[in-house]
């Protein structure tokens, strides 16, 4: 029995990268989808690879820092599907520089995207999931939200927000069944990463004690044990997936 039979996913992010991957392997184990992202061109083409496996999916563009924008997507979803089981908050961004360089917008566009729209997520869709006592939330954070990363400060700060909003969330939704998670990547390979180049790449793996770069797909198989009932003991948890690059 695919692990995900019958659930209704929304995923942010889902265009590229972790959250497209996230968005094949819930697929994959019978869910179905409601993705979101900035982009309607990469959304109609993860849509479309994964609607020829026959799933039932379905696209809307947001701007998840914006609250009414995400209140918007959580409604066309009970719409649509009639319920919200699971809800990933995957979509972030980046503006590196240092401190000493970094201006406010690079600031403020980073928190507001990362850690405001993993908020305006758990709150637009706690309603739906209170009312059916049950609900399962997943929010994408990173190692560098507990680590820290010279020159992702921006960055650095709104991961950390997000394993403290998690644990909060956590702690407040749990009396209803409702279970609050994070899941923190380390060195994934992604559009991100691709800018990075090949000597940097390389000093990133000598510290992985696996000794290799993850992939969206290790993300992935860790979402939909979360979102599953496999996992309906574990909240209020941050889980690296990092080759053991913390320990």
């Amino acid at each position: 029995m695919p692990l995900l039979k019958g659930k209704t996913a929304v995923i942010t992010g889902a265009s590229r990268g972790i959250g497209a991957d996230i968005a094949r392997k819930f697929a994959d184990e019978g869910a179905n989808l409601l993705i979101a992202a900035t982009n309607e061109s990469l959304l109609n083409q993860v849509k479309d690879e994964i609607e020829r496996a026959g799933i039932d999916i379905e696209f809307k563009t947001v701007d998840i820092s914006d609250s009414s924008s995400f209140s918007e997507l959580i409604k066309y979803a009970m719409e649509t599907f009639g319920a919200v089981d699971i809800l990933v908050n995957n979509a972030g961004i980046t503006r590196d520089k240092l401190i000493m360089a970094m201006k406010d917008e690079d600031w403020d566009t980073v928190l507001n995207v990362n850690l405001k729209g993993t908020f305006n997520g758990i709150k637009a869709v706690t309603r739906a999931m209170l009312k059916a006592k049950k609900g399962t939330i997943i929010n994408i954070t990173s190692v560098v939200g507990i680590t820290g990363n010279a020159g992702q400060a921006n960055y650095s700060a709104s991961k950390a927000g997000i394993i403290g909003l998690t644990k909060s969330a956590a702690k407040e939704l749990a009396s209803r069944n409702i279970r609050v998670n994070a899941i923190a990547p380390g060195y994934i390979e992604t559009d991100m990463t691709d800018s990075i180049s090949d000597i940097a790449r390389e000093n990133f793996i000598k510290n992985i004690p696996l000794g290799k770069s993850g992939t969206g797909s290790d993300v992935a198989n860790l979402a939909a044990f979360l979102a599953s009932e496999e996992s309906n003991y574990i909240t209020g948890q941050v889980i690296n997936v990092d080759g053991g690059l913390l320990m």
